[in-house]
């Protein structure tokens, strides 16, 4: 009853935002969107999700036993959290609910965590550097093999030998979150398939949606799309992430010769879209909570190892 009444009062706040005359250029955005192509793009954003779910049903395969509902609901959850709650702070949503769902420790599924990031990271910097428009192809070929490089070596650095036990309290704390990443790092089977696989269709699928919203190409907004999911992976956001998402579409669209107006409308229409796609699928997933795999209540279960 409490989680029900939560959500009817954040949709009428939503509501009430929605009703600011101001808001209607944004409205206006979607006109030339039609309900087959909106529908279509809800859909591909959802598959999304579930090629995260897939990455982390993979990272912790021995403990999520096949528990792939689960898995979602944790993702859906986290998804939410990180698009509302401002400066980062939504991320700390995902180590406690694994903690509270399948026992793993904190510290474990933040590591994990901090990889995956990593690798969202690298994927769309990528991106970025193979579709910003006016980059001078020798500055996108090293960009490229520059993240490429580091990609392949950090997990390598992680799991190679060290003595980081011996030198200090400090750098023996180190070496333990050290040791706690080289794990992270080396779990997953086909992590990296899970994150290219999703980057590139949850990428196409906005640079799809913000053509239409702009009347214009796929390979003219496709760069705004990446410029605004660079920018929406910094490590500081404010509230929902608004101002750098935007301000990253509109600055690859100038580019383009899109207008740094309608680029920036055309941003902010995209981004509340994905923000409703995170709030509603977040709120459907809280409201069928997943059975802890705790013996005892997950405010006071042992932390599985």
């Amino acid at each position: 009853m409490k989680k029900a009444f939560s959500i009817i009062v954040t949709l009428a706040l939503l509501a009430w935002l929605a009703g600011d005359s101001r808001w209607k250029m944004v409205g206006d955005a979607f006109a030339s969107v039609t309900p087959g192509a909106f529908a279509a793009v809800t859909l591909s954003l959802f598959v999304t999700y579930v090629l995260r779910a897939l990455r982390v049903c993979d990272e912790f395969r021995d403990e999520v036993n096949g528990r792939f509902g689960a898995c979602l609901r944790v993702i859906l959850i986290h998804n939410a959290m990180i698009n509302v709650v401002p400066f980062r702070g939504g991320e700390t949503a995902f180590p406690l609910l694994l903690r509270q769902v399948f026992g793993i420790s904190i510290v474990r599924a933040g590591a994990s965590l901090l990889w995956f990031r990593l690798q969202d990271a690298f994927v769309v910097g990528v991106l970025a550097c193979l579709v910003w428009p006016g980059l001078h192809p020798a500055l996108r070929a090293a960009g490229i093999a520059a993240l490429i490089a580091v990609a392949w070596y950090l997990p390598r650095w992680a799991r190679a030998p060290h003595d980081w036990a011996g030198r200090g309290k400090i750098v023996s704390k180190l070496g333990k979150l050290r040791d706690i990443f080289t794990e992270a790092t080396g779990r997953s089977r086909y992590g990296w398939w899970w994150t290219v696989a999703n980057w590139t269709l949850k990428l196409a699928v906005q640079g799809w949606l913000l053509a239409m919203l702009l009347g214009t190409s796929f390979q003219t907004a496709f760069p705004g799309a990446v410029g605004a999911e660079a920018a929406a992976i910094l490590p500081v956001q404010g509230v929902a992430g608004f101002g750098t998402y935007e301000a990253g579409a509109a600055a690859a669209l100038l580019y383009s010769g899109i207008a740094m107006k309608d680029g920036l409308q055309a941003a902010l229409a995209l981004h509340l879209f994905i923000l409703c796609s995170a709030v509603a699928t977040g709120a459907i997933a809280w409201l069928f909570p997943s059975k802890s795999t705790l013996p005892e209540t997950p405010a006071a279960g042992p932390a599985r190892k």
